[in-house]
This record gives C-alpha cells, sequence and structure tokens, in this order.
C-alpha cells in the first residue's frame, strides 16, 4: 500500500492510508495546509494550481462535512468538480467500479474522491487508474481516514505546538473507528507516544491491533490528558447490545463539565462528528471553550486543499 501511494520520484501519486507515510511527508502536509488555512468570516483565497483538472467526488455513504470540504477544496483551487450521484449512476445496474473509473477517465477525470463502505475499494481504483489519474480515500469501511487524521493533527498541533510529550485520549467506538485509526496512525508517526483508547471492552481492538493503551475507565484515561477526542457511538450497535443503553453509555463514557475538569487545565476536546449530543458528549462541553471541533471542520478544508495540491507539485 505504502508503495502505491508514491510515484517513481517519490512524489505523493495516491493518497489511501497515513500507515507507511513519515514524519517528514506528514509534516509537510500539515504545513501546507496552514498557509490554505482561512478562519470563518474571512473570504477564501482563490488559487490555480488544480485550473484545468477535474475532480471527482465518487461517495457511496453518506458525508456532510467530508464531502463538502473536499468539493469547496478543489473549487478553491481552480478545479472543476464532478459530485456523482451513486444511486443514480450505472453502478445500480451492475457496472464495476473499475468501468466506472474507466468510464470518468474517458471524460478527463483527474482525481477520484472516494468513500466506500468495504475495504480495499480506494486502492483497487489506485491500481486501476491510469497513470496521470490520482485517488484519494475519504474514508474507507473502518480502515482508514486519512485526511481526518490529518486535519485532527493539524487542530492539535495549532493549539499544543508539539506532539512529543502529549497525552491523547480517545473515547468510544474505537474497534469500528477508521477516524481513530488515521488518527492513532498520524499521531504515532508525529510523536505523540502517550495514547490512550477506551470504550466499553465489546468496543476497544484487540491489545496490540492499534499503538496506545485499552482502557474501559473513561475517568482514568481522562486524567491528566491534553486532548480528549470523542467518536461517535452508532446507535445501531446500541441495539444490538454492543454498548449500553444511551443513559447508561452516557454516565460511563460520555463527556460532561466534570469528566473533562480531570483532563489538564486548557486540555481540548475533539469529535469528528457527526455529534450524539448527550450520549458521547454534552453539549455544553461540545459548544464550551475547551471545544475545537468547529475548527476541525476549518482544518478539513485547509488540510484537503493541501493533499490536492501535492499531487500537483
Amino acid at each position: 500500500m505504502s508503495t502505491l501511494q508514491f510515484d517513481s520520484r517519490g512524489g505523493l501519486k495516491h493518497l489511501l492510508t497515513l500507515e507507511g507515510l513519515d514524519r517528514s511527508t506528514l509534516t509537510a502536509l500539515l504545513d501546507r495546509a496552514d498557509v490554505f488555512r482561512v478562519a470563518p468570516g474571512e473570504a477564501p483565497r482563490r488559487h490555480t494550481w488544480l485550473a484545468g483538472r477535474t475532480v471527482v467526488n465518487f461517495f457511496f455513504e453518506p458525508s456532510t462535512r467530508t464531502r463538502s470540504s473536499f468539493e469547496l477544496a478543489a473549487r478553491r483551487l481552480g478545479a472543476d468538480v464532478l459530485n456523482l450521484e451513486i444511486g443514480v449512476s450505472s453502478t445500480v445496474k451492475g457496472e464495476s467500479l473499475e468501468d466506472t473509473l474507466y468510464t470518468l477517465e474517458a471524460m478527463n477525470a483527474d482525481v477520484f474522491v472516494v468513500r466506500h463502505k468495504d475495504a480495499g475499494v480506494p486502492a483497487l481504483l489506485a491500481r486501476h487508474a491510469a497513470p496521470h489519474v490520482h485517488v484519494l480515500n475519504a474514508g474507507e469501511a473502518h480502515v482508514s481516514h486519512p485526511t481526518q487524521g490529518l486535519l485532527d493533527a493539524l487542530t492539535i498541533r495549532r493549539h499544543k505546538r508539539e506532539f512529543a510529550g502529549l497525552a491523547v485520549t480517545i473515547v468510544g467506538d474505537i474497534k469500528h473507528s477508521r477516524v481513530a485509526r488515521s488518527a492513532v496512525q498520524a499521531l504515532t508517526t508525529l510523536g505523540t507516544r502517550d495514547i490512550r483508547l477506551v470504550g466499553p471492552k465489546s468496543l476497544l481492538p484487540r491489545k496490540g491491533e492499534l499503538p496506545g493503551e485499552l482502557y474501559t475507565d473513561a475517568d482514568q484515561a481522562i486524567r491528566g490528558a491534553d486532548v480528549v477526542m470523542m467518536l461517535r457511538i452508532q446507535k445501531e450497535r446500541m441495539n444490538k447490545a454492543s454498548v449500553p443503553s444511551a443513559k447508561a453509555y452516557f454516565k460511563r463514557y460520555g463527556l460532561d463539565a466534570a469528566r473533562l475538569k480531570k483532563a489538564k487545565p486548557g486540555a481540548i476536546v475533539m469529535h469528528p462528528g457527526p455529534m450524539n449530543r448527550g450520549i458521547e458528549i454534552a453539549p455544553e462541553v461540545a459548544d464550551g471553550p475547551q471545544s475545537v471541533i468547529r475548527e476541525q471542520v476549518t482544518n478539513g478544508v485547509a488540510v484537503r486543499m493541501a493533499v490536492l495540491q501535492s499531487f500537483y507539485t
């Protein structure tokens, strides 16, 4: 997978996973994203890096933040954007993903931003893509969400400067979370060693599957943390008795003001969205002074601009 991501000169050709990318590559992307970052209320700058290029948003799962931010990122870099509506495309008639790729390549599409419920789809498309085409993973099963990992890293760096010495606690459905996997990959590569993964035992990965210490006690895991990242709990898992009821889950694992006080003063609170308020996070924390949740969304556009631009430098 790591070899597939780079061209013959060592440049980034596809972004499929953060696993295997070195610190200098991640840092360069974060530095580039910082340049593109625009605070809410500021007029976004327009660029021509992707002028004449076509970016296809190829989403097989629902998305608000990721799809919208990729479209804005591409347009702000000067690209044409095609949002492929899967429900009315020929894939519902049985056309293979490869044939859909070939069809759009024939229309001079240059970049495919892919989200799919099945593992391996972004890599499959990258292997079949024409030499000039780039594939970007926008969320793959439970396996990977590389631009989310990058935007989380950018948000942490802007508040904490250095990654070494940080204690980062990630709470929720770690086992099924592509967000957690990509965040842990980014943090580990950038130098964070104290990573705490906490949730009900049924929603934790196997020991050793991910870097980090496993916890079932949220209070213990949050104590002394610099960063607290909450993950969405999928309500269907409660129906399957994978986790307690919503009320019981919030009592044991939800982040409210009292539990947040166990973290270090100045700790930041993160969430990839969408949030289930009152299940994994209390409204007063989500909207409170330590929350950087909206900033994560802002940083998402900048990170996606940085990745897209990196294909053409």
